[in-house]
């Protein structure tokens, strides 16, 4: 497979990914509950939580640039073998369909961003009883997938920026969040699961301050 044919899959794969996971996604919430789901990504310009949703956005749109390019072989991904590029697609379907069976799991609580007004059920089965976090989670790895099957500059850059914007979320605005909504339940919960990969991250309940 050249690179061009791979950046190409892996293009089509990421549109697929990112029509499904946000568009349908939030056009299936919108008929369910009446919202879409859609809250604050960001806080003042220059904070935490502002750096995390513009890091996001440039995630993005530097994967999609990255794909693009390669795909037009403007500017070409490294070569790599056959498998190598496969085994990279396959991760990165992966976790687009894991992406999809954790929102599928929240339910009715499914948001993006954070309402600090707002009480939702907090979600602890399924995906969530394995690490606090699956979206984010799958969406590395979709994006990790894409990077191995496509190797560029931007395709990287924009796996760094994900993993930099998700670290900020999490720690800064989501954990805080759930810690002052759900209190003990919450702190428990994060006592036993990790934040991203099972095991890690873990929050001591007897002082279950974000780190």
């Amino acid at each position: 497979m050249t690179s061009e044919l791979a950046a190409t899959a892996g293009l089509g794969l990421y549109i697929l990914g990112v029509l499904v996971t946000f568009g349908v996604r939030t056009w299936a919430h919108q008929q369910a509950t009446g919202s879409s789901g859609f809250r604050r990504l960001s806080g003042p310009p220059g904070s935490a939580p502002w750096w995390g949703g513009v890091l996001f956005a440039a995630a993005l749109v530097l994967t999609a640039l990255g794909l693009i390019l390669a795909a037009t072989g403007t500017v070409p991904a490294a070569p790599l073998p056959a498998a190598a590029v496969w085994a990279g697609l396959a991760v990165a379907l992966t976790g687009f369909a894991t992406v999809v069976l954790a929102q599928s799991g929240m339910g009715t609580s499914w948001r993006i961003g954070v309402d600090p007004t707002e009480r939702t059920a907090l979600i602890t089965g399924g995906p969530f009883a394995i690490v606090r976090n699956p979206i984010f989670t799958a969406m590395s790895t979709a994006l990790a997938g894409l990077v191995v099957a496509t190797p560029t500059v931007l395709t990287a850059a924009g796996l760094v920026c994900l993993v930099v914007a998700v670290q900020l979320q999490v720690r800064v605005v989501e954990e805080p969040y759930l810690l002052a909504t759900h209190g003990k339940t919450y702190a428990a919960y994060a006592a036993r699961v990790g934040r991203f990969v099972p095991g890690a991250g873990r929050l001591h309940t007897s002082n279950p301050v974000v780190r």
